[in-house]
């Protein structure tokens, strides 16, 4: 089983022993908040199964049908997954909104508090495991899943403060106020989660950063005087770079093969860890014209 699998299987465990604390506890006490944070908790279930569904589906090697493999579906992953967490924000909004304006009273609250307590270090921990994956494994997924359970982290601190707040001081509209602010910032991380799903699967370039290195590398050959059509996406854990690399003409087919050989090699060593994917044509003269994307020359 890969390591992102695994982390998928940690983040369920994690969000079912969630849901059973808060569900009992925020029922018990009546707090909007704690059953706020038990809702967010199920959907973070439910996006943790699919997310185990969409890293086996992108690991599967490239086939007859599908030439570049499955790795954007990591992308629609993250696309669905933000959908979701927004539909939680806004009814985490809703229900907050409701309560400010229909009060109930509190009850249980040290029992919350502990709850809200324990919610917050283990999903502190979770946060900590997944970004360690992320970082490993360059998955889209993984990371989507850390920025969600991040957003957790501070919902969850935010109404552990909230209920402190409440407790110390009587003035229950707090927890009202704590969840639109929390429904607010969840729709907010949604939004940058659905974004950068999209921006893959529209094949975006690579950051703009990783761009400048590649021109970089190619520049520095000395055997190229040119180049032209440079373009970059990702997909999954694979970053795919198509470029017309331009020649003199009387240099030899082996010693434009060698230089582009080593191109590849130059740009892959940018990020050893990520799967690369250079499409390198070898033109003997400048063909590039007014439409292409990009075009460098060489002082």
């Amino acid at each position: 089983m890969t390591l992102q699998k695994k982390a998928t299987i940690v983040s369920s465990a994690t969000a079912t022993l969630l849901i059973i604390i808060k569900l009992f506890i925020g029922l018990l006490s009546g707090s909007v908040a704690v059953l706020a944070s038990a809702i967010d908790s199920v959907l973070d279930l439910i996006v943790s199964a699919f997310n185990y569904f969409a890293i086996a589906k992108a690991e599967q090697p490239a086939d007859k049908t599908f030439n570049y493999g499955k790795g954007k579906i990591e992308a629609l992953a993250a696309v669905i997954e933000g959908t979701i967490i927004c539909m939680s924000g806004l009814f985490i909004l809703y229900t907050a909104i409701k309560k400010l304006f229909y009060p109930e009273a509190l009850s249980h609250l040290s029992s919350s508090i502990w709850v809200m307590l324990v919610s917050f270090i283990l999903t502190t921990m979770l946060v900590a495991f997944l970004h360690h994956v992320a970082k490993k494994t360059h998955s889209m997924v993984i990371e989507s899943d850390a920025l969600h359970y991040k957003t957790d982290v501070l919902s969850n601190g935010a109404i552990l403060l909230s209920l402190v707040a409440i407790h110390f001081t009587g003035f229950e509209m707090i927890d009202s106020i704590m969840g639109i602010l929390i429904s607010l910032y969840i729709i907010y991380s949604a939004y940058e989660l659905i974004k950068d799903g999209v921006y893959i699967l529209l094949d975006a370039s690579l950051e703009e950063e990783i761009v400048e290195n590649i021109q970089r590398l190619i520049l520095a050959e000395k055997e190229i005087s040119d180049f032209h059509d440079l373009k970059t996406r990702r997909s999954a854990n694979t970053y795919f770079v198509d470029v017309h690399l331009v020649f003199s003409p009387g240099i030899s087919l082996l010693r434009a093969h060698h230089a582009g050989d080593k191109i590849e090699d130059n740009i892959k060593a940018l990020a050893p860890e990520i799967e690369w994917v250079i499409n390198a044509h070898l033109d003997p003269y400048d063909d590039s014209n007014t439409d292409t994307l990009l075009h460098v020359k060489k002082d």
